[in-house]
């Protein structure tokens, strides 16, 4: 119903509009114990303290409907409390004695020397002991500021008189050493900074300005913030300190100069931490500068002033936003207020001797408030609509609940006992719970409570505001952002950052001073950005891997000549080729092992050396797979010794020809049987030993290794057998390059017989393509990537073994197929027919007397 009441309220106030009222008259009212108040019920002109030359009294001529509010509220509560339903205090009479403090300490300090002096009198006695020092009042609620508070309660606190304040947030006041008395029913600045900074954090408001105003208020505030934005990284462009009220020329410059920074650090966000005065001050240069409109975080000391509120042109600074204490309902506020500006109106409550009489208080502090009797309708109205007395009315609860727990009342009664002192009330105080309006708190061990806050937004409604709720915090912000209006066009939530956020992938590279000033870096491959507000890159752990701008790591593959990729399915399908053709010549060769074609090609040496190709081919398969240390052990010996094997049958070969082209009959005679005799087969095995002697070489001196390289590839871990050196490379081709040279240098300048096969053209070009391979391997293989070495060391060996077999053995298998007729010893051996001059030879070498041949040109090889 408070709309109701206002109605009424209004009515009233419009009937006696323009008759002084009595209101101030209300403000004090006798009892068993008395609560001392302090309100800031008006405010001095703009003058500070520095102007004083004399102690004179300071005039306080400007009205505040809030601080009537909350004195209202305070009175409220006492009247609840003296009511006979009452259960907290029943028996027991509280009074009140409030005061104005004009929101200056120069006021504040008459009536808070008036508290501690004795009942009925002006003086407040010296004593060595003030334990039995009866003062005037009981306990003091407020002040509401919190540089008074820092004033009142050092002094309050050397007689440990209780003093809980309404609005007093300052954090330095958890002091216990400092201020042992002092108690408040709102939270610290501390939780309120906590709430301003998960708003800024909200809407990524990282780049902003803080102001406070140049009191201890605004200093520890801002010094607060300040500490806490830059640990949740919100850069502060600009930090200043607003000057008071009746400043100096100096300090109006300091004002220019301040707002000139804000205006030109490029914030939309500015949080304001000051005391009603200041924030005037500030609002009303930065009207005159036409500062342009901004986002104002507002503390709670100027966020509901009517001194800010009410300023010409205040619409056009921008949206204000700011947390207030939430507390309980207060239904019947409304009402009360009306019910006593009522009785203030009444003629015949203000024409009665007591109201008429001033008392003791007022010939030395002066009138309570004169301003008081006369309010007006719109002050108060819009006041009581958007303001919250909550706190007031909570701290008389809570000095109520202390007296009782102090006097050990029960619900029919106080037991009869001494006054109580106000230190033994301060003892039951501490850590103490209690009830207001249903809402259950505590004071804690820093005399302070826990509350939520609600978020309000000011809404222009003709010239004053109204606060709309439009978020809370209770420890974690919630927000209501269909409610929320900006100042910007079309609404569009405005922006305060110095630097663009960064996309994903990419980290800060900060420029400067300021954090938030910063340029995107991309994380490269291997890296990954963990947080989004990290500096730097991380590296990925070695088995794992990133592409470029990632934001985590995946883990590596294994990587190897893979049995199912495609070059080892084309090296294979090379592999069946030329194993095929080898064992289709082999079987050949077997087959007609007593023909004159395989007896000149060296018999059981020819058979011996196409199983040494074949063992060539199978050695292709050790290099797919995933290797192993004995795979790496024995992929070069078993390629490099059938090898061997194979190049050594071809030497004798080319040793058969080179005696039989080049040198004398007789000698060819003698030395024929030697190399197609049981002597030869020991020059195979020699070359083999001394291959096998090489091989053993290299792999004890130069012992190939697994390795797990993960620096190679991009996003694979590449396992692969290590060649420790060059030099053991080359120790594997030593024989077989020395049996190859030997075997080119036999047959490269031998002269072939008319009407014979040219043999030792065929074993030239073998050896050529043994040099070309090998030749062309050492540059491929020292340039290609290393994961690709395993393919061109397994080709390599494949397309030798080709070569070998395409240039000596499969000419023969094609005259064996499709020239059978040629396979006579005249074309092979250049005997007569019928002579088995050499088809013997690996039986002793018996001789034939050899017949002429007849020079048949048909018999000539095209």
């Amino acid at each position: 119903m408070p709309s109701l009441a206002l109605l009424g309220l209004s009515a009233l106030l419009g009937l006696a509009a323009g008759a002084p009222l009595c209101l101030s008259r209300q403000l004090s009212m006798q009892g068993d114990y008395v609560l001392g108040g302090l309100f800031p019920l008006g405010s001095a002109e703009e003058t500070g303290l520095c102007d004083r030359t004399q102690p004179s009294t300071t005039v306080c001529t400007r009205f505040s409907p809030l601080g009537l509010l909350w004195a209202l509220a305070g009175m409220m509560a006492v009247d609840e409390i003296n009511r006979s339903e009452s259960t907290l205090l029943p028996g027991i009479r509280l009074g009140y004695d409030f005061f104005d403090t004009c929101s200056d300490p120069v006021v504040t300090m008459k009536p808070s020397l008036m508290f501690m002096a004795r009942a009925g009198s002006r003086d407040v006695a010296a004593h060595c002991d003030y334990s039995q020092y009866q003062p005037r009042v009981l306990a003091v609620i407020g002040p509401h500021s919190s540089e008074l508070a820092l004033v009142t309660g050092k002094l309050f606190g050397f007689f440990l008189m209780p003093q809980v304040s309404y609005g007093a947030s300052m954090d330095r006041l958890s002091d216990r050493e400092a201020f042992p008395s002092f108690f408040r029913t709102v939270p610290s600045d501390q939780v309120q900074v906590t709430a301003m900074v998960e708003l800024l954090l909200y809407f990524r408001w990282n780049w902003v300005a803080a102001l406070g105003s140049d009191e201890e208020y605004g200093r520890q505030g801002l010094r607060l913030f300040s500490s806490l934005a830059s640990t949740k990284g919100i850069c502060i462009a600009h930090e200043g300190l607003v000057p008071l009220p009746g400043a100096t020329g100096e300090h109006l410059s300091a004002m220019r100069d301040l707002l000139r920074q804000v205006d030109q650090n490029n914030v939309e966000v500015v949080v304001l931490f000051a005391s009603s005065q200041a924030a005037h001050t500030l609002f009303s240069h930065s009207i005159h500068r036409r500062l342009p409109p901004k986002v104002w975080v507002a503390s709670e000391a100027w966020l509901t002033s009517d001194l800010v509120m009410t300023l010409p042109g205040m619409a056009q600074m921008g949206t204000v936003l700011g947390f207030l204490q939430r507390g309980a309902p207060m239904p019947n506020f409304p009402s009360y207020v009306q019910t006593r500006l009522a009785t203030a109106a009444d003629p015949a409550f203000c024409a009665s001797p007591d109201t008429k009489q001033p008392g003791l208080e007022e010939q030395v502090v002066g009138p309570r408030c004169p301003q008081c009797d006369h309010i007006s309708l719109d002050n108060v109205s819009t006041g009581l609509l958007h303001h919250q007395a909550f706190a007031a009315y909570a701290a008389v609860y809570s000095v109520a609940q202390a007296l009782h727990n102090t006097l050990r009342c029960s619900a029919s009664g106080c037991p009869p006992q001494e006054p109580v002192q106000p230190w033994q009330l301060l003892r039951n105080m501490y850590n103490m719970s209690f009830r207001v309006g249903g809402l259950a708190l505590r004071f804690n061990a820093s005399g302070n409570v826990d509350m939520n806050y609600d978020l309000k937004l000011w809404v222009w409604q003709d010239q004053t505001p109204e606060l709309r709720t439009v978020g809370s915090f209770d420890g974690h912000l919630q927000l209501q952002l269909s409610k929320m209006r900006w100042h910007t066009e079309r609404n569009t939530e405005p922006k305060s950052q110095c630097s663009r956020r960064c996309e994903e992938g990419q980290v800060r590279h900060v420029k400067g001073f300021h954090s938030c000033c910063y340029d995107c870096m991309d994380c490269k491959a291997g890296t990954y950005r963990r947080n989004a507000d990290d500096l730097s890159c991380t590296d990925c752990e070695q088995d794992q891997w990133s592409p470029a701008r990632s934001l985590r790591c995946f883990p590596r593959r294994p990587k190897f000549l893979a049995w199912g990729e495609l070059a080892t399915l084309l090296l294979l399908v090379l592999l069946g080729l030329v194993l095929g053709l080898v064992l289709v010549a082999l079987g050949l060769f077997i087959q007609h092992r007593d023909s004159p074609l395989v007896q000149a090609s060296g018999g059981p040496q020819a058979c011996f050396g196409l199983a040494c190709l074949g063992l060539v081919c199978l050695s292709a398969l050790l290099f797919p797979g995933r290797p192993s240390h004995t795979h790496c052990l024995a992929q070069q010996p078993l390629l490099h010794l059938p090898l061997a094997g194979c190049l050594s049958t071809l030497v004798l070969q080319a040793a058969e020809v080179f005696v039989e082209s080049e040198l004398p009959p007789s000698w060819a005679d003698r030395l024929r049987s030697h190399l197609r005799g049981p002597r030869a087969w020991l020059a195979v095995l020699l070359a083999m030993l001394v291959e096998a002697a090489l091989c053993a070489w290299s792999l004890g001196a130069f012992p190939p290794e697994v390795v797990t390289d993960r620096k190679v590839l991009p996003t694979e871990t590449l396992v692969h057998c290590r060649m420790r050196s060059w030099v053991s490379l080359g120790l594997l081709h030593v024989t077989n390059a020395v049996l190859a040279s030997l075997c080119f240098l036999g047959t490269f300048l031998v002269h072939s017989r008319p009407g014979r096969y040219d043999g030792a053209r065929s074993l030239t070009f073998a050896m050529l393509a043994y040099f070309i391979t090998w030749i062309s391997f050492v540059p491929v293989f020292a340039n290609v990537h290393v994961a690709h070495q395993p393919a061109v060391q397994m080709g390599a060996s494949l397309f030798c073994a080709l070569g070998i077999l395409a240039t000596f053995h499969l000419p023969k298998c094609c005259l064996l197929l499709w020239q059978p007729e040629k396979n006579t010893p005249e074309f092979f051996l250049g005997g007569a027919p019928g002579d088995a001059r050499g088809q013997g030879g690996s039986g002793g070498g018996q001789e034939t007397e050899q017949k002429p041949v007849p020079h048949d040109p048909a018999a000539l090889p095209h």
